[in-house]
């Protein structure tokens, strides 16, 4: 009888063991899922701590298994439609319908040329662009386009200024959701401080909490490695993530609004 219930407890303990084994190996895939990055900066680590994370992808991405990404926990995933008045990222019809059947909310975001007239740009980015009031508000990325051979120039601040808010107010109104303004830290500092301010902003700082980065500037969403890992895609992805709860992320979504904000 003694020896039977010694035999007993030994059969539970290792059976308890291997369940906390398995846990355990859970809770480290998860957590590789959700934060996995090649090279991980100390200083962002902050990100870690909000709970609603997507990614932004492009044609650098490939082929994306978008189940094996819903699965891992996206929030949201910001997908490149098109680049100044003639050029359509080749995955963003592939990418745009994957990451819909996979049930992830999704943006598409269009990179400004400075050399373009702003209404081409606009008129390019309709054509291309599905009209889906299901989609999360498109985005309009400013940055310089230092890496350009075909417009690697600066334009003046109030030139920049005019046609980044005709972009906008064409954007909305083709989509019928208030755009994001997506940025780096030299274009906001050069052009975008102090304004913008009924505008969500995604911004980028992969060294830096964005406070140090960004000055006088609420953010909405905050791209935060660029050497993201994700399962279903191959190699590096940016990683992002949304300021609030759920609740704001709920508001925002519909909206385009941040609810910090007074939009009109």
């Amino acid at each position: 009888m003694v020896v039977a219930k010694a035999r007993q407890r030994a059969g539970w303990v290792a059976l308890a063991a291997i369940a906390v084994s398995l846990l355990v190996s859970a809770c480290g895939r998860n957590a590789a899922d959700r934060f996995g990055d090649a090279a991980p900066h100390p200083a962002v680590a902050k990100a870690h701590t909000l709970p609603i994370h997507g990614i932004d992808v492009s044609r650098w991405q490939r082929n994306i298994d978008w189940a094996s990404v819903a699965a891992s926990g996206k929030r949201f995933a910001f997908i490149k439609a098109t680049e100044g008045g003639d050029h359509i990222d080749p995955m963003f019809r592939q990418n745009w319908e994957g990451a819909r059947r996979a049930g992830i909310p999704r943006s598409a975001y269009h990179f400004v040329y400075w050399c373009r007239p702003a209404h081409e740009q606009a008129a390019w980015f309709r054509q291309i662009v599905p009209r889906d009031p299901d989609a999360l508000p498109p985005v309009l990325d400013v940055e310089w386009n230092g890496e350009s051979r075909n417009c690697p120039r600066k334009v003046p601040r109030a030139q920049a200024l005019a046609m980044i808010d005709l972009m906008l107010r064409e954007m909305e109104a083709h989509t019928g959701k208030k755009p994001i303004i997506y940025t780096d830290i030299t274009f906001h500092k050069e052009i975008l401080e102090g304004e913008f301010r009924h505008h969500a902003h995604w911004i980028r700082s992969t060294a830096a909490e964005p406070h140090h980065r960004y000055n006088d500037r609420i953010w909405t969403l905050w791209q935060y490695t660029t050497t993201g890992r994700v399962p279903g895609i191959v190699g590096a992805v940016d990683r992002n993530v949304f300021y609030g709860g759920e609740r704001d992320w709920a508001y925002f979504a519909r909206t385009g609004c941040d609810p910090r904000h007074r939009c009109k």
